[in-house]
């Protein structure tokens, strides 16, 4: 069953910032992940990030695409089965982690 996938604002934002190519990557990612996107402990892709370097990321889910060097945070809606992508980024000294945090806090997550 594939999920529905809804983005945050910020998050279309975030991948407009990518180069085509790793547009193109992130987007094909997030269609296999989408097939199922429950945690990697319920037998899906999504890794749990819970507190990560200080923050509370606490039900929360990542996608790590490493030839990339690309971090995608998204939420589990579980009552309309869709996934919400909050943040898209280059791993740089964490900052996708601080901006989830943001993003979370903001959009009440």
């Amino acid at each position: 069953m594939n999920w529905s996938v809804a983005y945050l604002p910020e998050a279309v934002k975030d991948l407009e910032k990518l180069s085509r190519p790793q547009q193109v990557f992130v987007l094909k990612a997030i269609n296999k992940v989408k097939e199922n996107p429950l945690p990697q402990n319920e037998g899906g892709f999504g890794k749990p990030l819970g507190n990560k370097h200080g923050l509370n990321l606490t039900n929360l889910l990542k996608i790590k695409l490493r030839g990339e060097g690309i971090r995608i945070v998204y939420k589990l809606v579980r009552t309309e089965t869709q996934m919400l992508i909050i943040v898209i980024g280059v791993r740089e000294d964490e900052e996708v982690y601080d901006l989830a945090n943001a993003r979370k806090m903001k959009h009440d997550l």
